[in-house]
């Protein structure tokens, strides 16, 4: 029979700290966890600076060919699994290293050429990753841009911020123009800054909002205008899109980047889910619960992996296509 008495155990923080101070066979070593965090800051901005235009096929702003098809995704094999798309830059990373690449070092990303990142990121298919010229271009950027005035290392750039992501936002945006994704709109200059947003949530994320993952504003930041989470959007219904721009996706046909049609796309989805996000919020006041941790990034990621976990129903969404380095 189970024993129902109530448990008046530690937490599992509380276990960690008092185990550690009564340890005799075990140490922790400050400067070895510190040493991690910042790898793992480093490894995220390699990421993100690559985080980008993953999808197969040609660009084309007019009608495919009737009866044409897809080529095979871009797959990465690392430990016995085929990954695509975001995770299989992921695993083309890890595997790298693993192969002994020290790829997070922007001295070495800052050299590499266009043969080692079809090298580093092969497929395990006969589609290449795209864009190679441009990642090429963004990683001598960045290694050049770290090297020159963060002493090689992207902790630097989260330390010079005070914990405040805008900060961190406007350094990126500033210092790493692959990041800067902005567009004219009505007369106006915009910006999405997918990238550079992610790479704040990604580092927040990580870190549980602690040491270098803290900051204090991180509610500013909005969701990632990516070319999957609008298609969650239209979904639920809060996105509708107007019968022309409707059948022009559904033909699979692209937008090229700073079309008015993908900066609606896109402006709309951040907007759509800000009201989403302050609609979370009212609930969470009028049944008395805390809403400090509701932000914009929880509900990007709620619908991103919705998207991937209800794959097939998402089918009967169209998604846009655009050939960019900005997503």
């Amino acid at each position: 029979m189970a024993n129902l008495e109530a448990t008046t155990a530690l937490s599992p923080k509380e276990s960690g700290e008092f185990i550690v101070k009564n340890a005799k066979f075990v140490q922790v070593l400050e400067d070895g966890a510190a040493k991690c965090g910042e790898e793992a800051a480093d490894w995220i901005f390699l990421v993100d600076t690559l985080n980008f235009s993953f999808w197969s096929g040609v660009s084309t702003d007019v009608e495919k060919p009737e009866g044409s098809s897809e080529p095979p995704k871009w797959e990465v094999s690392y430990k016995g699994e085929n990954h695509t798309g975001y995770f299989g830059l992921c695993a083309g990373v890890n595997r790298a290293i693993d192969e002994g690449l020290d790829i997070t070092n922007p001295k070495v990303y800052g050299s590499l050429s266009a043969d080692d990142i079809l090298r580093i990121f092969r497929s395990e298919t006969s589609t290449p990753i795209p864009l190679v010229e441009d990642r090429v271009k963004n990683l001598h950027e960045a290694g050049r841009v770290l090297i020159e005035k963060y002493q090689g290392s992207f902790v630097n750039c989260i330390k010079a911020c005070s914990n405040s992501a805008q900060a961190l936002l406007k350094l990126v945006v500033n210092d790493f123009p692959s990041y800067r994704d902005e567009a004219d709109f009505e007369g106006k200059r915009v910006s999405i800054y997918k990238r550079v947003q992610i790479l704040i949530g990604d580092i927040w994320a990580c870190f549980d909002g602690k040491d270098l993952g803290h900051f204090e504003d991180i509610e500013t930041l909005t969701m990632f205008a990516d070319y999957r989470v609008p298609q969650v959007l239209l979904h639920y219904g809060a996105l509708k899109y107007s019968p022309q721009l409707m059948e022009l996706l559904e033909k699979d046909n692209t937008l090229p980047n700073g079309d008015p049609r993908e900066v609606e796309i896109r402006g709309a989805s951040i907007h759509a889910v800000e009201l989403v996000k302050e609609n979370v919020r009212k609930r969470l006041v009028s049944a008395d619960m805390p809403i400090s941790r509701i932000n914009s990034i929880l509900i990007d990621h709620f619908l991103w992996d919705y998207r991937r976990e209800h794959a097939k129903a998402m089918e009967k969404y169209p998604y846009h296509k655009t050939r960019c380095i900005y997503y």
